[in-house]
């Protein structure tokens, strides 16, 4: 594990799920870490890890400085981001709603935007930076039921790409990783069904943990990688062979 010991890193959506393993690694790496979240949080958890943990909509970018002040206010600087906040709002086309596409849109993609704006001007003047954004590999591949989530995740990447060109003179690193069928919380509520027309699609033949998406993070925000940037890590046993 790469030592991330002095460094600052932010981890949006952070309560749960991939996130909440992303932050756990990092602590466990040494780094200061914050994490920011929607509704709720676990504090007690948090608190004994020594990760802190700020309420933040990540689609309202007023809330988005504010939060980010603080964190500078407190450590000087944010080494790394990693733009996890997401949600879903699943339904075939012709029953979604247009406030369940504007909802997925906000917070998946623009909560990025307002991230990534508000933390690279302070890595552009030191010449240092990290940012990983988590898509989805449904981002690539599509997905029937989820135009909203898939467009915004396609978003990402190419997201992704453009703020590593523009950045990349600065010695700032922007990277996505894509995770594939990974267990959490929610996907343990799909009935057995689901979870084997799943598994019939990964090469592999079994899920992902959080752990495997943190690692991939943590080597993208590692110096071990300062050499790679505008690129997509597929983490999902095999699914998509690019």
């Amino acid at each position: 594990m790469a030592d991330f010991t002095g460094k600052t890193v932010v981890v949006t959506g952070g309560s749960r799920g991939i996130g909440k393993s992303v932050a756990e690694t990092f602590c466990e790496a040494g780094a200061n870490v914050i994490v920011t979240f929607k509704n709720s949080i676990d504090g007690e958890y948090f608190d004994s890890k020594n990760i802190r943990h700020y309420k933040c909509d990540v689609s309202d970018s007023k809330q988005v400085q504010e939060t980010i002040d603080a964190v500078l206010k407190e450590f000087k600087q944010i080494d790394i981001l990693v733009n996890n906040a997401g949600i879903t709002k699943d339904g075939l086309l012709m029953r979604m709603s247009e406030e369940d596409w504007d909802a997925v849109i906000q917070t998946n993609l623009k909560g990025m935007f307002n991230m990534t704006k508000a933390v690279t001007r302070g890595m552009m003047s030191r010449k240092y930076g990290k940012i990983v954004n988590i898509t989805s590999i449904v981002g690539i591949i599509g997905n029937p039921g989820q135009a909203n989530y898939v467009a915004s995740k396609a978003g990402v990447i190419g997201f992704t790409k453009s703020v590593a060109r523009e950045l990349a003179s600065r010695n700032i690193n922007v990277n996505a990783v894509a995770p594939g069928f990974i267990e959490t919380e929610m996907t343990g509520k799909l009935s057995d069904e689901v979870k084997q027309n799943y598994m019939n699609t990964i090469p592999m033949k079994k899920f992902g943990s959080g752990d495997d998406i943190a690692k991939a993070v943590m080597f993208l925000a590692s110096d071990e990688s300062s050499y790679i940037t505008g690129q997509t890590l597929c983490v999902d046993g095999g699914i998509v062979m690019q």
